[in-house]
């Protein structure tokens, strides 16, 4: 007697529903990886943003008592915005070095200045002129993807196209009494 065993295989089909779903499953990792990219970007610049930031609150910090002389009258990161040929005052010394640093100038790869963010601007703003004296770091650059327009500044507005691209990092420093008259004992403005 003969016993006859069926012999099974995968279907056509099946492979094909197989691989469909496979398919659509890399797919989806594919458009994973570009959002993760897009973010690691963003990241890179936003940390890259208090970066030159903190460069600016220290440079301030260090020459408090010129605060006004770091007032910016148009951000900082244009190739044409500041004289630096021969800078007079540390203050001006220092918007010099960091409109350098707002160009990329810390990393360069091929003769590109590629170490900052996607057109990096910068401003320094004195809102209060009266003791004490409170002094806004702005850093602002282009992001990759539209979001909501940062409102804490105006620096670089209209600078990026699409006012969404525009990011922003902004601090404020506020300066204390740095001289008191002698005879009346109220802080004046040095």
């Amino acid at each position: 007697m003969l016993i006859r065993t069926s012999e099974q295989g995968v279907s056509m089909i099946e492979v094909l529903v197989a691989l469909l779903i496979l398919t659509i499953g890399l797919l989806g990792v594919a458009g994973i990886q570009t959002q993760m990219q897009t973010s690691q970007l963003e990241a890179y610049q936003r940390s890259q943003a208090v970066v030159l930031m903190q460069d600016m609150i220290d440079r301030i910090n260090a020459n408090r008592k010129n605060v006004a002389s770091y007032v910016t009258a148009s951000p900082v990161g244009t190739s044409t915005t500041l004289d630096c040929s021969a800078p007079a005052t540390i203050a001006a010394k220092d918007l010099c070095a960091w409109s350098d640093l707002l160009l990329g100038a810390a990393e360069v790869t091929g003769g590109n200045k590629v170490g900052a963010m996607i057109g990096a601007r910068g401003c320094v703003s004195l809102p209060v002129a009266t003791m004490p004296r409170q002094a806004i770091v702005s850093v602002v650059w282009q992001g990759i993807t539209p979001t909501l327009a940062p409102a804490a500044t105006s620096c670089g507005s209209g600078s990026y196209g699409n006012e969404a691209t525009r990011r922003a990092m902004v601090a404020s420093i506020v300066i204390g009494c740095l001289q008191n008259d002698p005879t009346t004992g109220i802080c004046v403005t040095p």
